[in-house]
């Protein structure tokens, strides 16, 4: 079994941190700055922002369903199930965008960490899948367990 320390102590800290930071990043970043650059630019700029965004999203949520198994809300197989799978699919997994010297450097940080800990949470994930699976639990399974309170 994983233990829920593992879940929470780095990854749900590391994501706290860069979704501090990202947004301290978008919201203060000094906009008159990005006026002088080119609109292709300033696009990408908005674009890899919502990449940083979208993926610390996805990591967060599929954290806080963790928890919730943790605290027994809902089970070990439907915290493991596709409703609470990370998603963002190609945006997520893209990882360029770091070495793009156009965009501002505290963005291509942003971008380069914030993809290492989506792969990170991506391997928890499976490893969280594998042991359902290995286990044979069902969400029906364990859903009938919890109500006879065994």
């Amino acid at each position: 079994m994983i233990s829920h320390t593992f879940f929470f102590n780095g990854p749900y800290d590391d994501t706290m941190a860069l979704l501090v930071e990202a947004r301290n990043y978008i919201a203060y970043h000094d906009a008159s700055e990005h006026r002088k650059l080119s609109p292709q630019v300033r696009l990408q700029i908005s674009y890899e922002s919502m990449r940083v965004t979208s993926r610390l999203t996805q990591v967060m949520a599929w954290l806080l369903a963790q928890k919730a198994v943790h605290a027994g809300e809902i089970s070990k197989a439907k915290g493991a199930s596709d409703d609470f799978a990370l998603s963002g699919g190609e945006v997520c997994t893209d990882g360029s965008g770091p070495e793009n010297e156009d965009l501002p450097s505290g963005l291509r940080s942003l971008l380069e960490r914030s993809h290492r800990l989506y792969q990170r949470v991506e391997r928890l994930e499976r490893m969280v899948r594998d042991e359902v699976e290995r286990a044979g639990l069902t969400d029906e399974d364990e859903t009938a367990e919890r109500a006879v309170g065994v």
